[in-house]
C-alpha cells in the first residue's frame, strides 16, 4: 500500500515539468490525481500515463485564477473521487525583464497567475475543510504551494515573479498559523528543476548530463512533495522547503535580529550610529540570484 493510498489530490500545471512528476508520483503512492492544466491535450497525456500503470486521475483544463472555474475543479475532483485531501499549486509563468522595462501586464500576468492562482483553489477548499472540521469530522488536509530561490533571495531580471514567490513564502505562513486549528497543514517548497521555464530562462544550466546522476530532473523534487502531501507529514506545517537532485534544506526566514533600544526617540544622529552597530552585528543576506 502507498504512501498516499485513499487520498485524493489536486494538482495545478500538471501536464508537464514538475507538475507531471508530482502527479506521476502521487499516483504510484495510491492517490487519486486531479491533473489541472489550462492545456487540456497536455493534462489527458499525464491521464493516460498514470492509467496506463493503473492509476486513477482525471484531466481538467479549468481556469485556477478565478474562484467560480477553481470551484469546477473541486466539484469534479469530489464527484470522481468523494473528497480533496491535497491541493498543490505548482502552475506558474514568466515574464522576465528588468524592473523598469517592465509592462503593467508584465506585472499583472505574474500576479494573475501565481499569487491569485494560489489563492482561489485553497480558498474554496479551506472553507470546505474548515466547514467539515466543524461538524465534527476528522480532517487531515494539506496545502502545499510553490515558491522560488528568486522569491527567497530576488533574482535581477525577475522581479514581478520574485515578489510573487516571496508573497507566496508569506502566505504559506499565514495560511498554516490560521487553518491548523482545522486539521489542515500548509508548507510550500522552492524547486530546482529542469521545466520549460528554466529551460526557458537558463537552458545551459538546467540542460540534461549525457551521463551520471541529473540532478535538475523534476522527479528529484516529488518525493518530498508526496510526503508532505501524506498523512506522515501532519506535524509538519509553515516551512519553505528547498529542494534540487538529492539535496532538502529548510529556509530561514526573515526574523527579528540584532536591536537596540534606547527606550526614548532617537535622534537622526543616533541612527546612524545605531545602524552601524546593528549591521555589523547582522548575519549578511544570501546575494540576489544572478549577482
Amino acid at each position: 500500500m502507498g504512501i498516499c493510498e485513499g487520498r485524493s489530490i489536486i494538482i495545478t500545471g500538471a501536464g508537464g515539468g514538475l507538475g507531471r512528476a508530482y502527479a506521476l508520483a502521487f499516483a504510484a503512492e495510491g492517490a487519486n490525481v486531479v491533473v489541472n492544466d489550462i492545456r487540456q491535450a497536455a493534462a489527458e497525456a499525464v491521464v493516460a500515463e498514470i492509467a496506463a500503470t493503473g492509476g486513477q486521475a482525471i484531466a481538467s483544463s479549468d481556469d485556477i485564477t478565478r474562484s467560480d472555474s477553481a470551484q469546477r475543479i473541486v466539484d469534479a475532483a469530489v464527484a470522481a473521487f468523494g473528497e480533496v485531501h491535497v491541493v498543490v499549486n505548482n502552475a506558474g509563468i514568466l515574464r522576465d525583464r528588468m524592473f523598469i522595462s517592465l509592462s503593467e501586464e508584465d506585472w499583472d500576468e505574474v500576479m494573475r497567475v501565481h499569487l491569485k492562482g494560489h489563492f482561489c483553489l485553497a480558498n474554496i477548499l479551506g472553507k470546505r475543510w474548515r466547514d467539515q472540521a466543524k461538524a465534527g469530522n476528522r480532517v487531515d488536509a494539506r496545502i502545499i504551494n510553490t515558491s522560488s530561490g528568486a522569491g527567497l533571495q530576488g533574482s535581477v531580471g525577475q522581479s514581478n515573479y520574485a515578489a510573487a514567490k516571496g508573497g507566496i513564502a508569506a502566505l504559506t505562513l499565514v495560511q498554516a498559523a490560521e487553518l491548523a486549528r482545522y486539521g489542515v497543514t500548509a508548507n510550500a517548497l522552492a524547486p530546482a528543476a529542469r521545466t520549460s521555464m528554466t529551460e526557458s530562462a537558463m537552458p545551459d544550466v538546467v540542460k540534461a548530463p549525457e551521463s551520471g546522476f541529473d540532478a535538475w530532473a523534476a522527479e528529484n523534487v516529488a518525493p518530498l512533495v508526496v510526503w508532505l502531501g501524506s498523512s506522515r507529514s501532519a506535524h509538519v506545517t509553515g516551512q519553505v522547503f528547498e529542494s534540487q537532485g538529492g539535496r532538502i534544506s529548510v529556509c530561514d526566514g526573515w526574523r527579528t535580529g540584532p536591536q537596540k533600544d534606547k527606550g526614548a526617540r532617537l535622534s537622526v544622529a543616533e541612527v546612524e550610529d545605531v545602524l552601524a552597530t546593528l549591521l555589523a552585528q547582522a548575519v549578511p543576506a544570501q546575494k540576489v540570484w544572478g549577482t
